[in-house]
């Protein structure tokens, strides 16, 4: 292996749950960028097509509907991919998702809507580990990355969401979202420890706050909170995803890259 070689994801097929999302399609453009063979997973196929069609003549990508919550589905998707790509070598759990009363208070909050969440964020990203995980023990290896969130690490700051929109509605964090990616941070630890041994690495990235069409007021309010005075761009989450899933990260596991602007050094 060359050091200019270190980066490189040439050869790798790489899954990417939630790959039509915010960020998720700046990551296909990255891992393409990088050589690799990118399997888009999205519960609608025409999401994750259209994202495929975005890198068309930039490298290989292909779009592919399951429910990551379904193990029956998530274990078919993985046999077509392997069929169609070869053997996964990465997986990126960067699905997630909403439900209906996903901003009610948390006195209020739904069971039926902390199960929705829960399901996708974690027990979704479970279910994959489990079906992609077992498929690089058999080929000897690969790595995962799990997309985590700031309040997975943090208790957001209640204060600025006072006046706060997002496409022209009141926004919180709720308790779920946090729940839910603290939970899979945890679950990150145990499985670099529990596939330690058979040549699987398994890291996390956290990204701060993301500039996706917030009000002015929340902009504002979370900046001052960074002490890079600014949200993050989508595809600022790129270079660490590329890193972790690369050679350049051989002895890297168990980890969680923050990448934050900053914000919880206080």
């Amino acid at each position: 292996m060359t050091r200019g070689a270190d980066f490189s994801l040439a050869g790798r097929t790489i899954v990417l749950t939630g790959g039509g999302g915010i960020l998720g399609r700046r990551m296909t453009a990255a891992l393409v960028g990088a050589g690799a063979s990118v399997a888009v997973v999205e519960v609608e196929h025409a999401k994750a097509q259209a994202v495929v069609d975005e890198v068309d003549g930039v490298g290989t990508a292909v779009a592919y509907a399951a429910d990551i919550t379904n193990p029956d589905a998530v274990a078919d998707v993985s046999s077509q991919i392997e069929r169609e790509l070869g053997p996964v070598t990465g997986l990126v759990n960067n699905a997630a998702t909403k439900s209906p009363n996903f901003f009610e208070p948390f006195e209020t909050f739904p069971i039926e809507d902390w199960n929705t969440v829960m399901g996708v964020n974690l027990t979704g990203a479970m279910i994959c580990c489990q079906v992609f995980g077992k498929s690089m023990v058999a080929h000897g290896g690969g790595a995962v990355v799990n997309t985590l969130s700031i309040y997975g690490v943090v208790a957001p700051d209640q204060r600025i969401y006072d006046g706060s929109l997002y496409e022209g509605r009141s926004i919180n964090t709720p308790a779920v979202y946090s729940a839910s990616k603290a939970g899979l941070w945890g679950l990150t630890k145990y499985l670099a420890s529990y596939w330690g041994s058979k040549n699987i690495r398994v890291n996390a990235i956290t990204p701060g706050g993301v500039f996706s069409g917030q009000n002015d007021t929340f902009v504002k309010a979370y900046s001052n909170r960074v002490p890079m005075g600014r949200m993050a761009h989508e595809d600022e989450m790129s270079g660490a995803l590329v890193f972790l899933l690369s050679d350049a990260a051989s002895f890297v596991t168990g980890q969680n890259v923050i990448v934050d602007g900053g914000l919880t050094v206080w």
